[in-house]
């Protein structure tokens, strides 16, 4: 049996972007958790304003990029507030991708 990694998933959630930003959601700081039981992964998350209109596409997005991985039968996508995001939450590498160095 294959054992899903959170660095796999990470890999895969480096290939997911919001649409109106030009830098992945996990170098956004937008991704709080992911957790392996199995072979399902739930992925706990934040957006960068409560009232995104892109909610549902990066959930999805997220969902199929995940189920792309071999040994992945289920993908839960949670979106939550608390913490709310900032732009302190942004990688190096999203701030240099973003021009904010």
């Amino acid at each position: 049996m294959n054992k899903i990694t959170v660095e796999e998933v990470n890999t895969v959630l480096l290939k997911c972007f919001d649409p109106e930003i030009p830098v992945n959601i996990l170098d956004l700081g937008l991704i709080y958790e992911v957790q392996i039981k199995e072979k399902d992964v739930h992925i706990i998350m934040t957006l960068t304003a409560r009232g995104c209109p892109m909610h549902n596409v990066i959930a999805e997005d997220i969902r199929q990029k995940v189920m792309s991985i071999e040994a992945v039968e289920n993908v839960g996508v949670e979106v939550v507030w608390e913490p709310q995001w900032s732009p302190s939450m942004i990688s190096p590498a999203g701030r240099k991708a973003l021009g904010m160095e």
